[in-house]
């Protein structure tokens, strides 16, 4: 896994993910970031999701690496701590994957997890 950055909550952004979150973020209105968040459903009881915001709340986490910027909101992050948010291609294709020590199972798909 290449070098991560992570927050004082635990949550790290590899290199891979930073150089992705920019590519994305390049067509992107100035000052955009990748949110991350946790909400029920999935195959797994939560799942994973990822959108391009411009407004940072007061209760986010802010994970910076490289110049990427990554929110979690405070509702979310104590299902995140201590998880590190990769990108990887492989021939399930590309995504963002979140390595994440709280799920006790997950979907193959990587975007659904269970915390026992």
């Amino acid at each position: 896994m290449s070098e991560n950055t992570q927050s004082a909550d635990g949550f790290g952004v590899t290199e891979r993910a930073a150089r992705r979150i920019l590519s994305i973020l390049h067509d992107e209105p100035q000052g955009s970031m990748l949110r991350v968040s946790v909400s029920g459903g999935g195959c797994s009881g939560f799942q994973y999701g990822f959108t391009v915001d411009q407004q940072r709340n007061n209760d986010d986490l802010s994970v910076e690496k490289d110049g990427a910027v990554v929110l979690i909101d405070s509702v979310s992050l104590p299902f995140v701590a201590g998880s590190t948010l990769d990108f990887v291609d492989d021939l399930m294709g590309q995504s963002f994957r979140v390595t994440n020590p709280n799920a006790t199972a997950a979907c193959g798909c990587g975007t659904s997890f269970s915390i026992g």
